[in-house]
Protein backbone atom coordinates (compact mmCIF):
# COMPACT_ATOMS: atom_id res chain seq x y z
CA UNK A 1 0.00 0.00 0.00
CA UNK A 2 2.62 2.37 0.97
CA UNK A 3 4.73 1.48 -2.16
CA UNK A 4 1.52 2.60 -4.43
CA UNK A 5 0.54 5.63 -2.48
CA UNK A 6 4.71 6.70 -2.88
CA UNK A 7 4.73 5.51 -6.65
CA UNK A 8 1.27 7.62 -7.34
CA UNK A 9 2.99 10.93 -5.55
CA UNK A 10 5.93 10.85 -7.12
CA UNK A 11 4.02 10.42 -10.46
CA UNK A 12 1.99 13.15 -9.55
CA UNK A 13 5.21 15.35 -8.62
CA UNK A 14 6.26 14.32 -12.26
CA UNK A 15 3.72 15.56 -14.13
CA UNK A 16 3.30 18.92 -12.15
CA UNK A 17 6.73 19.78 -12.91
CA UNK A 18 7.70 20.42 -8.82
CA UNK A 19 11.19 20.75 -8.91
CA UNK A 20 11.97 21.12 -5.59
CA UNK A 21 11.55 17.74 -4.13
CA UNK A 22 14.64 15.58 -3.33
CA UNK A 23 14.88 11.73 -4.02
CA UNK A 24 14.78 9.81 -0.63
CA UNK A 25 13.54 12.96 1.39
CA UNK A 26 10.10 11.89 2.83
CA UNK A 27 7.04 13.87 1.45
CA UNK A 28 4.83 12.40 4.42
CA UNK A 29 5.91 14.84 7.19
CA UNK A 30 5.82 17.87 4.25
CA UNK A 31 3.05 20.24 6.39
CA UNK A 32 0.07 21.92 4.91
CA UNK A 33 0.43 25.51 4.53
CA UNK A 34 -2.98 25.58 6.98
CA UNK A 35 -0.75 22.90 9.09
CA UNK A 36 2.51 25.17 9.39
CA UNK A 37 0.67 28.55 10.46
CA UNK A 38 -0.89 26.79 12.90
CA UNK A 39 1.97 25.43 13.80
CA UNK A 40 3.87 28.10 14.12
CA UNK A 41 0.82 29.53 16.33
CA UNK A 42 0.74 27.26 18.47
CA UNK A 43 4.51 27.74 18.86
CA UNK A 44 4.56 31.36 19.38
CA UNK A 45 1.98 30.87 22.48
CA UNK A 46 4.30 28.46 24.27
CA UNK A 47 6.76 30.64 23.80
CA UNK A 48 5.70 33.77 25.37
CA UNK A 49 4.15 31.26 27.98
CA UNK A 50 7.98 29.99 29.03
CA UNK A 51 8.71 33.90 29.43
CA UNK A 52 5.76 34.13 31.99
CA UNK A 53 7.15 31.26 33.72
CA UNK A 54 10.12 33.02 36.43
CA UNK A 55 8.55 36.59 36.45
CA UNK A 56 7.74 36.53 39.79
CA UNK A 57 10.82 35.29 41.13
CA UNK A 58 14.11 37.07 42.24
CA UNK A 59 16.70 37.57 40.10
CA UNK A 60 19.33 35.21 42.25
CA UNK A 61 16.96 32.62 42.01
CA UNK A 62 16.06 31.95 38.17
CA UNK A 63 20.03 32.94 37.10
CA UNK A 64 21.71 29.25 36.63
CA UNK A 65 25.26 31.45 37.17
CA UNK A 66 23.98 33.07 40.57
CA UNK A 67 22.63 29.99 41.81
CA UNK A 68 25.70 28.20 41.09
CA UNK A 69 27.87 30.57 42.43
CA UNK A 70 25.51 30.16 46.09
CA UNK A 71 26.55 27.01 46.34
CA UNK A 72 29.68 27.81 45.43
CA UNK A 73 29.76 29.92 48.25
CA UNK A 74 28.26 27.31 50.59
CA UNK A 75 30.67 24.90 49.55
CA UNK A 76 33.78 26.79 50.61
CA UNK A 77 32.30 28.15 53.80
CA UNK A 78 30.89 25.38 55.47
CA UNK A 79 32.45 22.40 53.55
CA UNK A 80 31.11 19.43 55.77
CA UNK A 81 27.55 20.91 55.78
CA UNK A 82 27.82 21.04 51.78
CA UNK A 83 29.14 17.62 51.73
CA UNK A 84 26.70 15.63 53.46
CA UNK A 85 23.76 17.65 52.01
CA UNK A 86 24.94 15.91 48.63
CA UNK A 87 24.61 18.75 46.56
CA UNK A 88 26.03 17.26 43.34
CA UNK A 89 22.64 14.83 43.36
CA UNK A 90 20.68 17.84 43.87
CA UNK A 91 21.71 19.92 41.64
CA UNK A 92 20.77 18.73 38.27
CA UNK A 93 17.05 17.95 39.75
CA UNK A 94 17.21 21.95 41.04
CA UNK A 95 18.71 23.28 38.05
CA UNK A 96 16.40 21.16 35.34
CA UNK A 97 13.32 23.68 34.85
CA UNK A 98 15.66 26.28 34.43
CA UNK A 99 17.65 24.45 31.69
CA UNK A 100 13.96 23.26 30.22
CA UNK A 101 12.83 26.92 29.72
CA UNK A 102 15.95 27.88 28.11
CA UNK A 103 15.80 24.92 25.86
CA UNK A 104 12.32 25.50 24.53
CA UNK A 105 12.92 27.10 21.37
CA UNK A 106 16.33 25.35 20.64
CA UNK A 107 16.19 22.83 17.39
CA UNK A 108 19.49 21.28 16.69
CA UNK A 109 18.43 20.49 13.50
CA UNK A 110 18.20 24.22 12.36
CA UNK A 111 21.19 25.46 10.46
CA UNK A 112 22.10 28.39 12.91
CA UNK A 113 21.24 26.62 15.93
CA UNK A 114 23.53 27.40 18.88
CA UNK A 115 25.49 24.00 20.17
CA UNK A 116 24.40 22.91 23.61
CA UNK A 117 28.62 23.63 25.24
CA UNK A 118 27.93 27.46 23.97
CA UNK A 119 24.71 28.14 26.30
CA UNK A 120 25.02 30.52 28.97
CA UNK A 121 24.13 27.73 31.25
CA UNK A 122 26.24 24.80 29.98
CA UNK A 123 29.24 27.15 30.67
CA UNK A 124 27.95 28.10 34.18
CA UNK A 125 28.04 24.63 35.19
CA UNK A 126 30.99 23.85 33.18
CA UNK A 127 32.85 26.32 35.12
CA UNK A 128 31.31 25.22 38.41
CA UNK A 129 32.23 21.84 37.88
CA UNK A 130 36.03 23.20 36.97
CA UNK A 131 36.04 24.56 40.65
CA UNK A 132 34.63 22.07 42.32
CA UNK A 133 37.36 19.55 40.83
CA UNK A 134 39.95 22.69 41.44
CA UNK A 135 38.89 22.91 45.35
CA UNK A 136 38.98 19.12 45.84
CA UNK A 137 42.21 18.61 44.75
CA UNK A 138 43.19 21.13 47.52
Amino acid sequence: FVAKYRTRRRQARERSGEADHHEGMSSDDELTPTEATEFQKSRDNVLEDSRKIFEDVHADFCDIRKILLKFQEWKEKFPDSYCDAYISFCLPKLLNPLIRVQLINWNPLEQNCTELEEMPWFRAIEEFSDAKNISESK
